[in-house]
């Protein structure tokens, strides 16, 4: 009891008088000389070494001894902050609450004494938007930033930039794990490192790898038969090692499966994971009598201190953020745990005393595992921290101090999710909507789904959809509304406590009913709030009938207010079917989903779906909830959906909605036709007779590009124009034309008629040839040539010597001493016998006569005798008939 006339001790002060036998002591006053040197400082110590606990107190003598600030510090999860309040509050001999207070989503126990606040990245990054000076806040503590989530690395971002512009009294501690210590000290400004070592008991390795045949990871997920082996390597753990044994899996599901698998031991067996309630998290956490098994995900990891734990049971899956960009898909997937991460784990069976770790893989495979997690910058949807960037007022993160900057693709993909919503404008900026969406702690789909789905549904129904969205409760089949109907029926604590705090923040928020559905479409069509859908939206929302909005009716009638269709759906409540499918639509306008012919799905999006074993299957329109697609699979797959109809669809993606002339070149023949399409969904198409005419060039280069000029109608006159011009191109050059087929493809709208499914190519090909020129064809290139018999035969100019080719018989030759030439080239002859058969090939008639032709002669006469075969060639009429027709 303190004294009258004496001041009480600080219990800050008390507490670092006599610390906690932890080894972060060691560096408590190298962080205190930093702090007041720069006002920054990087804290890098292993796991258990107690910077989460003894750090904040001195930070807080440091930068405010007197009281006079609070010192905010940040945890990556609500389970963290919680038990790290709980810890120092104890330490201190006080509830949480007083000194020591913690934030977090749907939680908080602060008050007017309070001087250190643990909170969540994410809590405090909606705070620093909404008081960039963090008015009363002395500093901020910054735990576990190696891990790289994507909030943290925003805020630290954030927060770098408040210090120069604003706050430079802002004092900012980050604390790290790993190596990243100087890279982290560097983005501070050069701030001071404070290097603990740590002082972990040893950790033995068992390597525990599952049966032969067993896959951790199929198809379907974590299979049940490696969850089996890890429960059973739990059991093993628990008869060759002393103390509780702390089990990792990569998700509350698999949690879930190995508490059941162990419930029959004579151990206690808890639970956690991120959707428990705070009291059976704390359960977890406390101390017990008797051994137990903690069950837990990634929560474990780090942060979080599970007293008793002398051993770890590693099933080496971890279930992180991946985003396909160009899809627009993203989401949670199961991955080998890294190296790093695995350490991480293991360090936790030392904290006590020498421990072991039982990993669930094999020694050979622990050396291909990645060295460190991926930064989720790199690998995450980047729509939330897109919203989170437009509305700090910086869309394109520049200026800011990221560690990484975020991948060009994703952060487009993000900027069009959020003009999807209405959230941002054609350049980026954050609207009125935005900044609302921004508001919500959760995603900007499910802010946008809460507050307009409350308008149209109302905020009970509503919040209930997006705590079912947000907690991944699915039923059998993917059937969301059979999901709810569970939800309801079981009442979990988490999702009820989720839809009373979501219920709350979307009651007085939500848009005025019958404008929900469609106002974020038309912001995100870049129309700046512009409040009325148009005629031509409205008749294709209504598939071609021409409705009129509310604000026309108004306009249009000296202000009478007239009743418009989603109004009149607004003022009857819909079914739960009905409801649910609208506030997933809401949620993800890309991932509204039509049936093909073929039973499957193409989303708004683009991606192609697909649902088996589900009476979803045999729907005509689906809203998706949850999608995902392993790597080198083509399609998707529907994890989760309700049925949807098609106005709804029509009318909540209608930013997605556009009408475009679409003209294609497909096997020879040229398309064209206007189609409507809700995104990637084609829903009309009219054939357009006469498209535009650089439109159709350019459709026509694509297609004889892709597929070659052997799908034109060649016909033998086509065929026969093109090798002339060619042979006189090769013979004379420019300026008679190129026709190979890398020159035809350059401008084919030049010699191609489009407005034709059978063009005339001869008449085409003839067409390039430019004035004067084109009236000398004929006479470099004729088409056939007159023999002294007065026959005329066609010439051949497809040959491959380059030359052109006259076949005739020999007789109608006698008396042509010359060889004919045209453009200058001397024509090659193919002199036949009377049967056709080929005699002699020669470019030198005279020649022939003179050498080669008395030998022909000698073997012909007898073969062919009623055929002349004169001594004297040169003088013997020329002739196609025989001596008998000679004669005559």
């Amino acid at each position: 009891m303190t004294s009258p006339g004496r001041r009480p001790v600080d219990p800050l002060v008390r507490l670092l008088d006599e610390p906690p036998d932890l080894p972060v002591r060691s560096g408590l006053a190298a962080l205190t000389e930093a702090l007041r040197a720069t006002g920054t400082a990087v804290v890098q110590s292993p796991p258990g070494s107690g910077k989460t606990t003894l750090v904040p107190p001195a930070v807080a003598l440091a930068v405010a001894p007197g009281g006079d600030g609070r010192v905010v510090v940040t945890q990556p999860r609500r389970i963290a902050a919680r038990a790290a309040a709980s810890r120092l509050a104890h330490l201190l001999g006080e509830p949480v609450g007083q000194t020591v207070g913690y934030a977090v989503r749907g939680d908080r126990r602060t008050s007017s004494s309070t001087r250190i606040e643990v909170v969540t990245s994410g809590l405090l990054l909606r705070r620093l938007q909404d008081d960039p000076g963090l008015d009363g806040v002395a500093a901020v503590v910054l735990d576990e930033v190696h891990e790289r989530a994507l909030d943290s690395d925003l805020l630290l971002a954030l927060l770098l930039d408040v210090r120069s512009a604003l706050r430079e009294d802002l004092s900012l501690v980050a604390m790290s794990a790993t190596v990243e210590a100087e890279r982290f000290a560097s983005l501070l400004g050069g701030a001071g490192v404070v290097d603990v070592p740590g002082a972990l008991h040893p950790v033995g390795t068992v390597w525990a790898p599952p049966p032969a045949g067993v896959l951790p990871v199929d198809e379907r997920g974590v299979t049940p038969a490696f969850l089996d082996h890890v429960a059973a390597t739990a059991l093993r753990a628990l008869r060759e090692q002393e103390g509780d044994v702390l089990a990792f899996v990569p998700g509350a599901r698999e949690v879930d499966r190995v508490c059941r698998a162990l419930a029959g031991s004579e151990v206690d067996v808890l639970p956690l994971h991120g959707r428990l309630d705070a009291a059976a998290q704390d359960d977890a956490l406390r101390e017990r009598a008797g051994r137990r098994v903690v069950v837990a995900t990634a929560v474990a990891e780090s942060s979080l201190t599970v007293p008793g734990v002398r051993v770890v049971v590693d099933g080496g899956l971890s279930r992180e953020p991946r985003y396909d960009a160009a899809r627009g898909l993203g989401g949670l997937v199961t991955v080998r745990v890294s190296r790093a991460a695995a350490d991480q784990r293991a360090g936790r069976a030392g904290r006590l005393g020498p421990g072991t770790a039982y990993r669930c893989w094999g020694e050979t495979d622990h050396a291909h595992l990645a060295a460190h997690p991926a930064p989720e910058i790199a690998v995450a949807d980047l729509t939330g921290l897109a919203l989170d960037l437009a509305v700090w007022g910086t869309p394109d993160a520049a200026g800011l101090l990221l560690p990484d900057p975020p991948p060009a693709a994703a952060l487009d993909a993000a900027r069009l999710t959020l003009r999807d919503l209405g959230a941002v404008d054609d350049d980026g900026r954050a609207t009125e909507r935005g900044r609302s969406l921004a508001d919500v702690p959760a995603d900007p789909r499910l802010a946008r789904a809460l507050l307009d789905g409350a308008a149209e549904v109302g905020p009970r129904l509503a919040a209930e959809v997006v705590a079912v969205l947000q907690e991944d409760l699915r039923a059998p089949g993917g059937d969301l509304v059979a999901g709810l109907r569970r939800a309801r029926h079981e009442q979990p604590r988490r999702w009820a406590a989720d839809v009373r705090r979501l219920e709350r923040l979307a009651e007085g928020r939500a848009v005025p009913r019958g404008r929900a559905a469609t106002s974020a479409g038309e912001e995100g069509a870049g129309s700046g709030g512009r409040a009325a859908t148009s005629a031509s939206e409205e008749r294709a929302l209504s598939g071609g009938r021409a409705a009129t909005s509310a604000s026309e009716e108004r306009a249009g009638s000296g202000g009478r207010a007239a009743t418009s269709a989603s109004e009149e759906r607004a003022s009857r409540p819909p079914s739960l079917d009905t409801a649910v499918a609208l506030v997933v639509a809401l949620a993800h306008p890309d991932r509204i989903a039509r049936r093909r012919p073929d039973g499957r799905f193409v989303m708004v999006g683009g991606t192609g779906a697909r649902l088996a074993d589900s009476t979803l299957a045999e729907q005509e329109w689906l809203a998706v909830a949850d999608v995902e697609r392993r790597p080198g699979e083509r399609e998707a797959r529907i994890r989760a959906a309700a049925v949807l109809d098609e106005v709804t669809a029509l009318r909540v993606a209608a930013a997605r909605r556009s009408e475009s002339d679409e003209v294609t070149w497909r096997a020879g023949r040229l398309r064209a036709r206007r189609v409507v399409r809700l995104g990637a969904i084609e829903l009309s198409s009219t054939p357009m007779p006469r498209p535009d005419p650089a439109t159709a060039a350019d459709a026509v280069r694509a297609g004889l590009a892709r597929d070659g000029l052997d799908v034109l109608p060649w016909t033998p006159a086509a065929e026969a124009m093109r090798a002339r011009l060619a042979f006189v191109h090769g013979a004379l050059g420019e300026p008679w034309p190129d026709v190979s087929d890398e020159a035809l493809l350059v401008e084919p709208a030049t010699w191609l008629d489009l407005t034709t499914d059978t063009p005339d190519l001869a008449s085409g090909l003839r067409a390039l040839v430019p004035w004067p020129e084109a009236g000398r064809l004929d006479e470099l290139a004729p088409p056939r040539l007159e023999v002294p018999s007065g026959s005329t035969h066609a010439v051949d100019y497809a040959d491959a010597s380059g030359q052109p080719v006259l076949r005739v018989k020999l007789q109608e030759c006698f008396g042509w001493g010359e060889t004919p030439r045209l453009a200058g080239v001397p024509v090659l002859l193919h002199l036949l016998s009377p049967a056709g058969r080929p005699l002699a090939v020669t470019a030198d008639l005279a020649s022939f006569w003179e050498n080669a032709y008395p030998g022909v002669r000698a073997e012909m006469r007898g073969r062919y005798p009623k055929h002349p075969w004169p001594e004297d060639p040169w003088s013997a009429p020329a002739t196609s008939r025989t001596r008998r027709g000679q004669q005559r």
